[in-house]
């Protein structure tokens, strides 16, 4: 049987490349406390790359995130001002990421406006609402039990919301590989037509995806609100989005649908999470990380869209053709019918 290399063996070769040249240049790169602070730094935009794969897996996109992400850390602030638990106010500020996540599939799939669009849309809007709330100041959350989702530590060394991190990506690859609901996201990303006449319930499945990721970013926000000790109404207004999408495309998730894995966006998070972490500590100017965030942007999406066209198409949707189940001419002439 002949042995395959895994697809993402040549981006974990990229960021061992990145990390041996930063440790070369700074001896306190390769530090226990520095790899736990890099990874720390790394959770809110994995997140919600790992949102935004799934997203992206089906051929769309979800600008929103970001807002999402400020909007979520300021609900949770508020209801805990309300006195509620703050276990109460966490779930309630994850919520506000499930709606918007509903509110984004459902427009898409049934208004038929542009995933861009809508969510561009969804994101003024979004981003709007916690500087309506707060007039532009943050929040303050004051708790212990709060502050150990974002501040704790397991045996004294892991940060915990590493570990929330860690595990949410091992649950999302699980579902993307080895769930029926993983196969008809690949599926509907690869052919949309195709996977209709094989029977997926593709609302089901695009609306989803959408949820999928307004979850994740409302996770990160209340993630980064324990972080902060806030509900910070600005906190996804800076690179969030554009550095979530990017982590995404460089961990080798398409933009076109249908190609990429979670443990390629993991990886890419993480590189992005090494570039930004070695040019604080080498004293790069802040200004400099945005040019080189957007040289990567650039070159990942190049390659994508090389990629696209030397194969002449998606290979999950040429998959999805030749494996997917045959139905009669009877059951087709309903499908279409219906």
């Amino acid at each position: 049987m002949k042995f395959k290399f895994p697809n993402e063996l040549g981006i974990t070769v990229v960021l061992i490349i990145i990390s041996v040249i930063l440790s070369l240049l700074s001896p306190m790169f390769f530090t226990t406390s520095n790899i736990f602070t890099l990874l720390l730094n790394t959770v809110n935009i994995g997140l919600l790359a790992i949102g935004e794969a799934f997203v992206l897996l089906t051929g769309g996109i979800d600008l929103s995130v970001g807002a999402v992400l400020a909007l979520s850390g300021v609900i949770t602030a508020v209801i805990f001002q309300a006195h509620f638990p703050w276990y109460i106010a966490a779930i309630t500020g994850i919520l506000s990421g499930v709606i918007t996540g509903l509110f984004n599939g459902v427009v898409i799939r049934y208004t038929k406006v542009p995933p861009f669009i809508a969510t561009f849309a969804s994101m003024g809007v979004a981003s709007s609402i916690p500087l309506i709330i707060t007039q532009a100041n943050p929040i303050p959350i004051i708790n212990q039990g709060f502050s150990f989702v974002g501040q704790g530590f397991v045996f004294k060394i892991i940060p915990f919301p590493v570990i929330v991190f860690v595990i949410v990506a091992i649950l999302a690859h699980i579902i993307l590989s080895r769930t029926v609901f993983g196969i008809h996201v690949y599926a509907f990303g690869g052919n949309r037509e195709s996977s209709r006449l094989s029977g997926i319930n593709t609302t089901l499945t695009e609306i989803s995806v959408y949820v999928i990721s307004g979850t994740l970013a409302g996770l990160s926000g209340v993630i980064l609100a324990s972080r902060l000790a806030s509900g910070y109404p600005t906190a996804g207004a800076g690179n969030s989005l554009f550095e979530a999408i990017s982590a995404a495309v460089v961990g080798g998730v398409s933009l076109f649908g249908g190609i990429g894995s979670i443990p390629g966006a993991f990886v890419g998070a993480v590189i992005i999470g090494t570039l930004a972490d070695g040019m604080n500590i080498l004293n790069v100017d802040s200004y400099w990380q945005p040019l080189v965030i957007g040289l990567v942007i650039l070159v990942a999406v190049t390659v994508d869209t090389l990629r696209s066209v030397r194969k002449g198409g998606n290979k999950f949707g040429v998959l999805f053709k030749r494996k997917s189940v045959v139905f009669s001419s009877t059951e087709v002439q309903e499908k279409k019918t219906s």
